[in-house]
């Protein structure tokens, strides 16, 4: 049995252990003088001395220095500092820090090396500067983040003047508003074109970090390729209709935000066809993504890179990969530059 008392205080009798965390263990026990069953837990003092937690947990690309250093951490702070990197994640739809190299990755995220992207509104910047701060002692708080310019300035105002006209709209519809007021059912016709909106769990899932197709053959991955974009979604689509009319392919337009290019010869497989599909991060601000549907892949292959992603380049902010593809040159001339 292992290192506690088989009475506890006189008073209850000591069982089999129920679970345990970081600094207790919770066990079976009975009052010896009612007989009632409890579960007791008992505290590791030493464990608790320094009042930090000592236990290393966490996805490796969102967790603060001072969690990886293994020296006793702030569980307070530390989350404040994954925060963090869940907003970089939010604004940018990749990670702050990543390598192919665990090592390397945990020196950048121990010096705080990331870079903000262009259109990081100033006030983001600063604010995330304040948040990925190395330093635990010196990190902003919840508080003083609460108090920030950017967290104060809330929703855009005509955020809540398209939910009015969604709710205006269904009233018309219901016979309950003024069904004459045409101009609202438009608004409604117009949204209901927007393409979808990804939240947090889908901007996440699509991040470097996350890319599960190296697992997957070439042919697999090799359908796909993902770029963003801040232009506005009607941008988009008429920089890709362009494209498709220079390639003489032929578009249809399918559901909100998604519309396919396909060609007009028999290729090797078939006729090739693209599934263009724009998901909306902000307003002003999308994720792209490009996938064969039908066809032969090197065709498709050689269309994206010789033709598609060039034409895109004065729209194009990001394509998924090439952030990874930019640092490793970087990171390898600065290893040639340090002294041996």
């Amino acid at each position: 049995m292992e290192n506690k008392p088989s009475v506890l205080t006189q008073k209850y009798e000591v069982g089999r252990l129920l679970g345990q965390g970081t600094f207790a263990k919770v066990y079976f026990a009975r009052n010896i003088k009612t007989n009632q069953s409890v579960a007791i837990k008992l505290i590791d003092k030493e464990k608790r001395q320094d009042g930090l937690l000592h236990t290393t947990c966490g996805t490796p690309a969102y967790v603060a220095p001072e969690v990886i250093k293994r020296k006793g951490y702030d569980g307070a702070k530390a989350d404040i500092w994954s925060c963090g990197v869940v907003l970089f994640v939010l604004l940018a739809g990749y990670l702050p820090f990543h390598d192919t190299n665990l090592m390397e990755m945990y020196r950048k995220i121990d010096k705080a090396e990331f870079k903000c992207p262009t259109w990081f509104p100033t006030d983001a910047r600063k604010l995330l500067r304040k948040i990925l701060d190395p330093n635990p002692n010196t990190r902003i708080s919840i508080a003083e983040i609460k108090e920030s310019s950017w967290f104060r300035k809330g929703l855009p105002r005509q955020s809540k003047t398209e939910t009015g006209g969604r709710e205006a709209a269904a009233l018309g519809r219901n016979g309950s508003g003024p069904s004459e007021n045409s101009s609202v059912a438009c608004e409604a016709k117009q949204e209901s074109a927007k393409p979808p909106y990804l939240n947090a769990f889908d901007i996440i899932s699509l991040s470097a970090g996350f890319d599960l197709t190296g697992l997957f053959e070439d042919k697999y991955r090799n359908r796909e390729a993902r770029f963003t974009s801040a232009q506005t979604a009607s941008v988009v689509i008429s920089k890709l209709e362009d494209i498709s009319k220079h390639l003489k392919l032929k578009v249809m337009k399918k559901d909100a935000g998604l519309l396919r290019m396909e060609g007009m010869k028999e290729g090797r497989k078939g006729l090739l066809a693209i599934d263009a599909e724009i998901f909306e991060l902000t307003p002003n601000f999308h994720l792209v993504e490009l996938k064969k549907t039908n066809g032969d892949t090197l065709e498709y292959q050689k269309i994206l890179n010789e033709d598609i992603r060039p034409a895109l380049k004065d729209i194009v902010c990001l394509w998924q990969g090439e952030q990874q593809q930019q640092q490793e040159p970087q990171q390898q001339q600065q290893l040639q530059l340090e002294p041996q």
